[in-house]
């Protein structure tokens, strides 16, 4: 299933999630169910903005950007970063209110009912959209996901506390379970914020990508063929690596040319979405620059 096709899925599903746990809030008066119905709207800005982002992420490169505009994608994690904070502060405004003034809480079953109801269908969708994040590499797609197991557990704690202040009697429990929900909501929310910011710095491939660019590297080195100063970077879904190739200096540009070609396209065709650039170097020449990388 596509990125986009899942994310638009994300969106319908908010709406209906909004629907339920918003009845759910109305019909009990429980303020630790207005905090999980509040996040639900963030799940749907959220989303919203994420197609948005995937949208321009898979424009084709052009002159303005010749490396693709695959870094999209990280401005809807910090997006849906920003959407929680700012969530998370509203909830635990509704919690003070409420603590300072404890009010009975009504039809507690049905309430208890409908989010549970609602939080088995974000389970589903967050699993399967993990699933396509792997397939896809859409970090727009795994912060979705991601949001969305918060919610699960969330509305977890919510039933949790409800069910304790019902069997108890304790109403203060009700604003203090809203502010334990606030807090953790705003956890995620600094992870995807972090996260986007990793990205926007150029950081590194994972490292079961760099294992197989060096398991790949490997098939052609030889004793007059070496590579080194591998440098690798990512963008949303697009990899990158830069190196230096060293080979015979008698050789003809022709056949240099010609395996440069080969390793080039064995790179991208083991690691999906890689672009490749290696620079011929004759075997007694190095070329020193200040990184930390090291000969492969």
């Amino acid at each position: 299933m596509q990125v986009q096709t899942l994310l638009r899925l994300s969106i319908a599903t908010a709406l209906v999630t909004i629907a339920v746990k918003g009845l759910a809030w109305w019909i009990t008066g429980s303020v630790g169910l207005l905090s999980d119905a509040m996040e639900s709207f963030v799940n749907l800005a959220s989303a919203l903005f994420a197609v948005a982002m995937v949208t321009i992420a898979q424009r084709p490169a052009d002159a303005d950007h010749p490396f693709g505009h695959t870094k999209a994608e990280y401005f809807s994690s910090g997006f849906e970063g920003l959407l929680i904070v700012g969530a998370a502060a509203a909830i635990i405004w509704a919690a003070v209110l409420r603590f300072m003034a404890p009010q009975p809480i009504e039809s507690l079953g049905w309430g208890l009912s409908l989010t549970v109801a609602s939080s088995l269908l974000n389970w589903a969708l967050a699993h399967r959209m993990m699933i396509g994040a792997r397939e896809h590499r859409s970090i727009a797609l795994e912060a979705d996901a991601r949001h969305l197991y918060t919610d699960v557990w969330t509305s977890g704690g919510v039933v949790l506390g409800l069910v304790i202040v019902h069997l108890t009697g304790w109403l203060v429990l009700d604003p203090l379970i809203a502010i334990a929900v606030a807090l953790n909501i705003l956890r995620e929310g600094g992870r995807l914020a972090w996260r986007s910011i990793e990205g926007l710095m150029d950081t590194a491939v994972e490292s079961d990508v760099r294992a197989e660019i060096d398991r790949t590297l490997e098939r052609f080195a030889h004793s007059t063929i070496r590579f080194d100063h591998i440098v690798t970077r990512r963008a949303g879904r697009r990899r990158f690596v830069d190196m230096h190739m060293h080979m015979p200096g008698g050789w003809s540009l022709r056949r240099a040319a010609t395996l440069r070609g080969e390793v080039e396209q064995a790179l991208m065709s083991d690691v999906h979405g890689l672009r490749a650039s290696i620079q011929l170097l004759p075997s007694d020449v190095e070329a020193h620059f200040d990184d930390a990388d090291g000969p492969a």
